[in-house]
């Protein structure tokens, strides 16, 4: 196909926004679908402040960890109750926004939702309709750099995961526990472990500055596998958000009695 070239712009100038023929907008309606999905189904649950936690079991829902209000059940509040208890605040409000923040500032969310929210641009050769671009510079794109931050706080929010899990293997009495609840709760924490640690700030900090690998072949090794981990991140992504959901779905259920724990031990 022919077309006319700006010699100032060195570009073609195209009439057409896209001469792609393929069904390039099925990916990011499927992402906004999916993310658009997700959001309304953690923030309801985030706010609905019931049928979190068993505690039969010490299953405790990662949406409600750590809970630290006033209204969470004394059992589940494993480090203490300290929020008020009005029906705005989400028991976890403590750690609920950095997750958020680390979420909204990962590397691949902002492709995710630039493209499927803001449609920029909503897929490669396709053009945005945005008359400006101003990249990341700018408030509120600009708190984007803030991601290596909340990678710390993500961190340290897994911790928080894993103690859970760890601790829904003590029943009500004291006693060792084993169902599929505890099988859900650790695959959960390992998924979050694998999306965090493959994060680009994780990489960057271990290794982005090393000029000299041989001297620090700890440091190498370790960048390594959280280089290969790093490749998967975008799968990563979606496995997390699926896990989560899938995870305080199945507390939510066994907590409000429709269905029963499958018990293998206690």
């Amino acid at each position: 196909m022919s077309s006319t070239t700006d010699a100032s712009a060195g570009r073609a100038q195209i009439t057409a926004r896209t001469l792609r023929t393929d069904r390039w907008w099925l990916p990011p309606l499927a992402t906004f679908a999916g993310l658009t999905a997700w959001v309304i189904y953690a923030t309801v649950r985030a706010f609905m402040q019931q049928w979190y936690f068993v505690e039969q079991y010490n299953y405790l829902t990662p949406f409600y960890s750590p809970c630290v209000s006033n209204g969470c059940v004394e059992q589940a509040a494993h480090f203490g109750r300290f929020l008020p208890d009005v029906w705005w605040l989400p028991y976890a409000a403590l750690t609920l926004p950095f997750l958020l923040l680390f979420r909204l500032t990962c590397y691949y969310y902002r492709k995710a939702y630039y493209r499927a929210f803001w449609l920029s641009p909503p897929a490669c050769a396709v053009a945005e309709p945005h008359q400006r671009y101003t990249g990341e510079t700018r408030f509120p794109l600009l708190g984007q750099n803030l991601h290596r931050y909340f990678f710390y706080a993500a961190a340290i929010i897994s911790v928080i995961n894993t103690y859970d899990a760890i601790m829904a293997f003590r029943t009500a009495e004291g006693g060792f526990g084993l169902g599929l609840g505890n099988i859900i709760l650790v695959g959960n924490v390992v998924a979050l472990w694998a999306y965090t640690i493959s994060c680009h700030s994780c990489r960057s900090i271990i290794g982005g500055r090393l000029n000299h690998f041989s001297r620090h072949p700890l440091r190498y090794r370790l960048w390594v596998q959280v280089s290969k981990l790093n490749a998967k991140h975008m799968q990563l992504a979606w496995l997390t958000l699926a896990t989560l959901a899938f995870t305080d779905f199945y507390i939510m259920a066994v907590a409000a009695g429709w269905i029963s724990d499958l018990r293998i031990v206690g």
